[in-house]
């Protein structure tokens, strides 16, 4: 593909890009971003290095690719409350976003992408694993795909990774209808969706939401599921992104899992993220 306004060097055979000649910080003209759009649905995962963009520059950036929704376990910045600080201290064991996943798959409408901003990176680890989902479907056999096409999969927010701050919004309450009885976010979702923009197929199941499928029980769900978790992550579907100070990442969460990786304990990490909206998967 190519691009008139920026230079895209892919990651991994598998997925990903860094993306130069832009600055973030900057109003961009509409022909740059529709060429970081058009990056952002042909490689998945676009890193710009070298932003030394604010909490408000990095919103404005995130609502060029649609709405923002505010992140509903974590509180925001006072200033800016669609932007939420992900901090892991030189004390902490665990981390934010560990294990792989699909952000929000418990909502009704799970998120469209992320926007994350590096500002405090441990001078080892903290990379950041995604894998692309939609090469893990095409690589099914017909049989498993027409399998897939049929069910449904149930996805709660009980194992939620979770680490440094983590407290609920005082606006749950708008999501009253989707906990379940044991006061869970649940949601019901295609296993095999159609990204609303390429029209392209992706598993959409995640180890750390999808329970079961529906009108199935655990037991009985447990075997293809995990298979299905194994097979999402093979290599050749993943790339691995390494962070430096002031990068930008930005993701389809439609089509993508990542793993934040917990690896540089006593040291010290922190991030801005803001949420972009995303639909009810199809």
């Amino acid at each position: 593909m190519t691009y008139q306004t920026i230079d895209v060097t892919p990651i991994s055979g598998a997925m990903g890009a860094e993306v130069a000649g832009v600055d973030l910080s900057g109003d961009l003209s509409n022909a740059v971003f529709d060429d970081i759009h058009q990056a952002f649905l042909d490689h998945q995962l676009l890193m710009f290095r070298d932003q030394a963009i604010t909490p408000q520059q990095q919103v404005g950036f995130a609502r060029r690719f649609g709405g923002v929704d505010i992140y509903p376990f974590m509180k925001g910045l006072a200033e800016t409350p669609e932007v939420v600080e992900i901090l892991k201290t030189e004390t902490d064991e665990t981390n934010f976003g560990a294990g792989w996943h699909f952000d929000t798959a418990y909502l009704q409408e799970p998120a469209g992408g992320a926007v994350l901003h590096g500002l405090e990176i441990p001078t080892f680890g903290g990379d950041t694993l995604f894998a692309n989902t939609y090469l893990a479907y095409d690589a099914l056999s017909d049989g498993l795909k027409a399998t897939l096409d049929g069910l449904t999969g149930i996805n709660n927010s009980a194992l939620r990774a979770s680490g440094g701050r983590d407290e609920r919004m005082n606006d749950l309450d708008g999501m009253k209808d989707q906990y379940n009885d044991a006061g869970l976010l649940v949601a019901e979702h295609p296993v095999v969706r159609t990204h609303p923009e390429t029209g392209r197929k992706a598993l959409y199941v995640n180890r750390n939401h999808t329970v079961r499928f529906k009108d199935m029980t655990d037991e009985e769900s447990a075997p293809l599921l995990g298979y299905l978790f194994e097979h999402l992550i093979r290599p050749e579907f993943t790339c691995r992104l390494r962070w430096t100070p002031d990068a930008v990442a930005v993701w389809d969460n439609r089509c993508t899992q990542h793993n934040a990786v917990n690896d540089y304990h006593g040291h010290r990490r922190r991030m801005h993220r803001v949420t972009i909206s995303g639909d009810p998967p199809r």
